[in-house]
């Protein structure tokens, strides 16, 4: 069985399912590999517009599959510093993606399971979807960026609520605090996820990757925001999308993008 199923969609949306259900999704050894074989391979995949993470059965993911770690007292510091470097490096490659990502967390996203959600672009949750990061109830030192990750996406006094105390938080409070882009019905949740990839999709690929760069960049000042855009805004004047786009807006019609 396949831990990670990828659906490749005829409007450039992919849909990867992380596929563990009898495990909640845990990243195991295999479904790691099998992650980071895929995004190199979607990395390199010109028609790949927008990429939707999800998980099979009742969970997103609960998590690393820690089970190794009552075995593994006698390993040394130094050596599960670089095991766990390589597991946080590979699952947030996620992050090196050039094309829109988005987190449909349909349920339980626990520890690192919630990191690598909260590591997309866009993150819509289930109302229900429970959304925890209990390392320290656990022993253990938060990990896979969760110290960046959360102050990042809900702000600090949140991130730090939620890791020093361990609290689990629902979707639809995830939402109203800005944990989460929004928090829909578990029942309309991929339905609206797969509306809102195919609204990226649909627009062009230069743009969109570029406006991306511009996003994750975090100009620190106006000036800066301005010099970027100096230079982004002209390469897409140059290409064969903007003719596109300005024709189709002309003569009242969607646009059919190429990515050039």
């Amino acid at each position: 069985m396949s831990e990670l199923l990828v659906d490749r969609r005829d409007d450039g949306v992919v849909i990867l399912t992380l596929n563990r259900p009898d495990r909640r999704n845990s990243m195991t050894e295999g479904m790691t590999e099998q992650w980071r074989e895929t995004v190199a391979e979607l990395n390199a995949d010109r028609a790949v517009r927008c990429v939707v993470v999800t998980g099979a059965g009742s969970a997103f993911s609960s998590g690393g599959d820690m089970s190794w770690l009552a075995d593994r007292g006698t390993e040394s510091v130094p050596d599960l510093r670089d095991r766990m470097l390589a597991f946080y490096r590979t699952w947030l490659s996620i992050t090196e993606l050039e094309v829109p990502t988005i987190a449909a967390v349909n349920g339980a996203a626990v520890g690192a399971g919630l990191c690598v959600a909260l590591a997309c672009d866009l993150v819509y949750a289930a109302d229900e979807a429970k959304l925890l990061a209990p390392f320290t109830g656990l022993g253990l030192h938060p990990g896979m960026a969760a110290t960046y990750l959360l102050p990042k996406s809900g702000g600090l006094r949140l991130a730090r609520e939620l890791l020093l105390t361990g609290r689990t938080i629902l979707g639809a409070e995830a939402a109203q605090r800005g944990l989460v882009n929004q928090a829909f019905p578990h029942s309309d949740l991929i339905s609206e996820v797969l509306n809102i990839a195919a609204m990226i999709a649909g627009n062009a690929p230069i743009a969109t990757k570029l406006t991306k760069v511009a996003l994750n960049q975090e100009h620190h000042d106006l000036e800066a925001a301005l010099r970027w855009e100096s230079l982004a805004q002209p390469v897409t004047m140059a290409s064969a999308d903007m003719r596109e786009g300005l024709a189709a807006n002309r003569e009242r019609r969607r646009p059919k993008f190429t990515g050039t």
